[in-house]
């Protein structure tokens, strides 16, 4: 299953690295923000070569990231990750192919409820309470 995010950089947090026994290692988390109505906060973190890859960014650029999600257990405690392993910078005015629901612009009209109730209340019991 690909899991991607289309959203806005809005912060690249300092890069970590350490050496551990597999060799020296490098992370950087970035976060985005998504474009829906609701926009959403999400934290990334690059490894290794994909940092240089987020050098290359500029916060406020609009970036397609592909990633995976894993969590463990520690002392009893969860912790999730979310590992980008593919980072693009969309191209301005490119549609933005996302898993979200599509996004209404800022100022429109939502469209009319539904003419069927799926409660069956018509018109005339609209007014009635119910005790």
């Amino acid at each position: 299953m690909a899991l991607e995010l289309i959203g806005k950089l809005i912060k690249v947090l300092p890069v970590q690295s350490g050496t551990s026994a597999r060799g020296v290692w490098s992370k950087q988390d970035f976060i985005i923000e998504t474009q829906e109505q609701y926009p959403k906060k999400v934290c990334v973190a690059a490894w290794g070569e994909r940092v240089n890859e987020l050098s290359a960014m500029a916060e406020s650029d609009m970036l397609k990231v592909s990633f995976s999600v894993e969590s463990r257990e520690f002392n009893e405690r969860w912790y999730t990750d979310v590992r980008a392993w593919r980072i693009e910078k969309q191209q301005a005015g490119a549609p933005a192919a996302s898993a979200a629901a599509p996004v209404s612009a800022p100022g429109a009209v939502p469209p009319p409820p539904p003419a069927d109730d799926p409660f069956g209340a018509s018109a005339q019991d609209v007014d009635d309470l119910p005790f």
